[in-house]
């Protein structure tokens, strides 16, 4: 019963005779179909699965051999075709008259077979997520510590890094290389991403070639890479490392067919230990003198680099609050007719009414503003109090000349100026627009011609400011098509000793001339100046001959003396004498 139960068979296999004993549980596991005792060891073969009939085979005849414990699992397969599990276990045993057998059990093992082998693949699977899962952990922790592009560490491992080197005994010094690629965004909006991407991932890879084992090159934003030295001897050894990745980064990239030229500026700091936790500002604060510098360089960090940027810092944040509170002010220069010597412009050159150092010239701020990117604000502000101005002096019965006002190429770039023009009502042939920086070149950007163009529709003239310092061409002159350009100041300074320079002015007149666009003269400062000028042809003179920078009220009151009847100056002009020396006297006195 226990076994029937159970459902174990019991089989005897005697050596000598070959003659297999089942009992009824045996015929049940195999499904033999028959309840016969007695059975042929075939029925036992024949049921094997073919890829265990080996190796069963095997284990029992070793057993035999040694006369010993019998164990084996093996597959059969049934008549149905079914496959099963079968364990059989059995001893050695000698009969009373000696003969030897073995006496053994079987049983249906497969419900635990495939138990175990569903165990298995559990774990195994099981095992491989752990192994993914610890993957991507790492993949993670190196994402988050690395650059994608480059592979090189980001911002946050190199911070990590900084710190546990300034807290490592055996580290004497460290040194900083703070690096910014030169001329990268002109490859980017050039060639496109592409040339960029390769761009950033030749600067690493030369960067990493300059470098020893134990020291480390991040990327820590677009085209900036920082470089980390460890105990250097000098400072010395510092410029020679800068110098090299400098001449690395110098040479071009290979783009298809293409070669990009590229550079780098550089900001180096170094220090003992002890001191090194801010290094990667100082190197910053150097590598913001070297752009400032030209870019393409090295510059070290020193402590008086650091106050001239915290001064330069606080001057611009006071510019900003300037802006709000209406200290950029104009002061007007008078432009005047070569001929006649009549008032015919003004130009408005800013000027901050500071509340602690008075009055500030262009010289003390208008650097700092381009550098914080400012100018557009004062140029609007200037805008804004000229026109004012010229709305206060129509008031009192005055006629305002046309008032110049410097355009800064931040400002023409304002996608939004049209539009701040249009509701500023601005009269036509009021203002006058003055380009100035290094916008008027060979190749204007496309945007800025095109808000050029709709200036001059609104009836706001377009002048050309310094011409002849090297920034002007004639390409960018036929492009833009100016009212009237001036001729830079250095040029007209040496006309009364330099046939050159005449020849220099008279060819720019000539020029002008041809293009249809009226010339005016800037640093006019004698009657010598003047009368050359007019005799090489200029239009309009502007300088300390005819007048110094003067705020509004004083504009107006010279104005209302310009514009007051004078009969003598009538019986002049009847005559074709426009009186010179009148203008200027008043003038000098309103000055």
């Amino acid at each position: 019963m226990a076994l029937e139960t159970s459902q174990i068979g019991v089989w005897e296999h005697n050596l000598n005779e070959e003659e297999l004993l089942w009992d009824t549980q045996m015929h049940k596991l195999y499904q033999t179909g028959r309840t016969d005792r007695k059975v042929s060891s075939a029925i036992w073969l024949s049921a094997l699965h073919p890829d265990d009939v080996e190796r069963a085979i095997a284990e029992f005849e070793t057993a035999i051999t040694e006369k010993g414990f019998y164990n084996s699992q093996f597959r059969i397969i049934l008549p149905e075709g079914k496959i099963r599990y079968l364990r059989s276990r059995a001893h050695f045993y000698e009969g009373p008259d000696g003969a030897p057998s073995f006496i053994g059990a079987e049983w249906d093992v497969t419900a635990d077979v495939l138990m175990n082998r569903e165990l298995s693949n559990q774990k195994a699977v099981a095992e491989a997520r752990a192994i993914a899962l610890e993957q991507s952990r790492a993949d993670i922790e190196h994402a988050a510590d690395h650059d994608y592009l480059t592979g090189l560490p980001n911002r946050r491992y190199f911070d990590r890094r900084l710190a546990e080197l300034c807290a490592d005994a055996t580290v004497k010094t460290l040194a900083v290389l703070h690096i910014d690629l030169d001329c990268f965004k002109q490859i980017n909006d050039k060639w496109g991403h592409a040339a960029g991407d390769l761009t950033l991932q030749n600067a690493a890879v030369r960067i990493s070639g300059a470098i020893a084992a134990d020291d480390m090159v991040a990327r820590i934003g677009g085209d900036e890479f920082v470089v980390m030295l460890v105990n250097l001897d000098s400072a010395d050894e510092l410029r020679t490392i800068a110098d090299d990745i400098l001449w690395r980064l110098q040479r071009d990239v290979r783009f298809h067919h293409e070669m990009l030229q590229v550079g780098a500026s550089i900001g180096a700091a170094w220090s003992a230990v002890g001191s090194a936790g801010n290094l990667l500002a100082e190197s910053d604060i150097a590598l913001y003198q070297a752009k400032k510098f030209g870019r393409n360089r090295v510059e070290f960090f020193t402590p008086k680099l650091q106050s001239d940027l915290q001064a330069e810092r606080q001057l611009a944040e006071e510019l900003r609050l300037a802006l709000t509170r209406h200290e950029i002010v104009p002061f007007y220069q008078i432009q005047v007719d070569a001929r006649s010597r009549r008032i015919v412009g003004l130009e408005a050159l800013a000027r901050w009414w500071h509340p602690e150092k008075g009055l500030l010239a262009p010289a003390a701020f208008l650097k700092v503003a381009e550098e914080y990117g400012l100018t557009a604000e004062i140029d609007a502000a200037i805008l804004n109090r000229a026109l004012f101005d010229r709305a206060a002096w129509a008031l009192q019965g005055l006629t305002p000349p046309r008032i110049a006002v410097n355009i800064s190429g931040r400002r023409l770039a304002d996608p939004h100026l049209i539009e701040r023009l249009q509701a500023q009502n601005i009269p036509s042939h009021a203002i006058a627009f003055e380009l100035v920086e290094t916008i008027f070149l060979d190749d204007p950007d496309d945007k800025m011609l095109a808000n050029i163009d709709t200036i001059k529709k609104m009836g706001i003239e377009i002048e050309i400011d310094d011409f002849g310092s090297g920034h002007a061409s004639l390409i960018g002159l036929v492009k833009l098509k100016p009212k009237r350009l001036k001729i830079d100041r250095q040029l007209v300074t040496a006309i009364t000793v330099s046939d050159e320079q005449r020849r220099m002015v008279g060819a720019i007149v000539e020029i002008a001339r041809a293009l249809n666009v009226e010339v005016i003269a800037e640093g006019v400062e004698t009657e010598d100046h003047a009368r050359l000028l007019a005799r090489a042809g200029c239009d309009g003179l502007q300088g300390y001959a005819f007048g110094y920078p003067s705020p509004g009220n004083e504009i107006a009151v010279l104005l209302a003396s310009a514009q007051k009847p004078d009969p003598k100056r009538a019986s002049d002009n009847s005559h074709g004498n426009a009186g010179p020396t009148g203008f200027a006297e008043r003038q000098s006195a309103h000055s």
